[in-house]
């Protein structure tokens, strides 16, 4: 199954999020922060990232960012436990979709919506990365 990299600084997060994708049979990496998140991520060969956004130090845009500039088709789950914005508040998760994560959940989830989230992500990022290799090889017999 997918190597995939687990961003949160909630302890019992981490624990939930990898005991849930372990079972389902993937290979779960952790990292309490930004920065300790993005020296995993450079060390290893990563499928998916799950990354929270308020952490501190390194929060989880700025990680997102430096990932993407790396690994612009990696495929990125943003997560926050902060209570939806209220009219007057921004939407932090609809933000981070914007500049890059293919999905986002807002904690506490239930495990089948992380699931399904999780293999949506997998498909999307599939899918992309074909389209990608695709479009390469179209160019490269044009020449």
């Amino acid at each position: 199954m997918a190597k995939i990299l687990i961003v949160d600084d909630d302890t019992a997060v981490q624990v939930t999020i990898r005991l849930l994708l372990e079972r389902a049979g993937h290979s779960v990496v952790t990292a309490n922060d930004g920065r300790k998140g993005l020296a995993q991520f450079e060390a290893g060969d990563f499928d998916l990232l799950f990354l929270d956004i308020f952490m501190p130090g390194m929060d989880g845009f700025e990680t997102m960012r430096m990932v993407l500039q790396q690994k612009p088709l990696t495929p990125i789950i943003v997560i926050s436990g902060r209570p939806m914005p209220s009219d007057s508040g921004p939407d932090f998760l609809t933000m981070a979709v914007k500049l890059g994560a293919v999905s986002s959940l807002q904690k506490p989830f239930k495990p089948p919506e992380l699931l399904a989230t999780v293999a949506r992500s997998l498909e999307t990022a599939k899918e992309r990365s074909s389209a990608t290799a695709g479009a390469g090889n179209s160019v490269a017999s044009c020449h």
